[in-house]
């Protein structure tokens, strides 16, 4: 509920699978995983930011011989391209619906389907939902002013059509997994007592789907959770 939980793979340095990407605070899961406290996610962007970050960067960058930057170089030509075909999508659409209106539409559909306590029923209404508010947001939103100067509406847009493919995928996810285990609780996993129902004997793994494009839906890849020392148990809040 707070925010998207869990995150990237990172090292001792905190640099994740791609060499010179470092990643910090709540986007990474090196201290807390799928917390959803909000004092230790704190405590996590503080730690990584003030303690962490300064010395493992720069011990990086020591090692590191960077080459000069070939501005013909193709992949980053194409990407260059692929933003600036975006960008000039979004400010050509001259809807009637402000992007404010589409964040707060996809945050209640979220909220009201997919926040802490979800059920079979509600997830498949907003997979049902969410695709047709993007589809929406492409023919309808207003994007004002232009690409020439900072545009905070401009860079709102290009958020939001992230946030409309993350929260469809967060669904796909919450359907999928049909435990109830850390801030995911699913009202058909719960014991008598109405606590969370974890099953550990399917859903032991983290879960990394692969985008297998636009038209398609994506691919489930598992990495299964292997315990030595720990030995998985139901927990109780009581």
């Amino acid at each position: 509920v707070h925010y998207t939980m869990g995150g990237l793979w990172v090292d001792y340095n905190l640099m994740s699978t791609i060499p010179g990407l470092f990643v910090i605070g709540e986007a990474n899961f090196s201290d807390h995983g799928a917390n959803r406290l909000g004092a230790s996610a704190l405590m996590q962007g503080l730690s990584d930011g003030y303690f962490v970050l300064p010395y493992t960067i720069g011990n990086y960058l020591a090692q590191v011989k960077l080459g000069a930057v070939d501005a013909n170089n193709a992949s980053a030509k194409n990407v260059a391209q692929d933003v600036q075909e975006r960008v000039n999508r979004l400010l050509s659409i001259k809807g009637k619906r402000t992007v404010d209106s589409f964040h707060k539409e996809l945050g209640r559909i979220l909220w009201d389907y997919c926040g802490m306590s979800r059920d079979d029923a509600g997830l498949r209404k907003a997979l049902e939902l969410i695709p047709a508010l993007r589809a929406e947001f492409w023919e309808n939103v207003n994007v004002p002013g232009s690409a020439d100067n900072l545009n905070q509406s401009l860079e709102k847009a290009g958020r939001l059509a992230d946030f409309l493919e993350l929260g469809e995928l967060m669904c796909i996810d919450a359907l999928n997994r049909t435990e109830s285990c850390g801030g995911h609780f699913r009202e058909e996993s719960q014991t008598p007592e109405g606590e969370a129902l974890r099953d550990d004997e399917n859903f032991a793994y983290v879960a990394a789907w692969q985008y297998a494009g636009d038209e398609s839906a994506p691919i489930l890849n598992k990495e299964q959770l292997h315990f030595e020392n720990v030995k998985l148990t139901q927990r109780s809040y009581k």
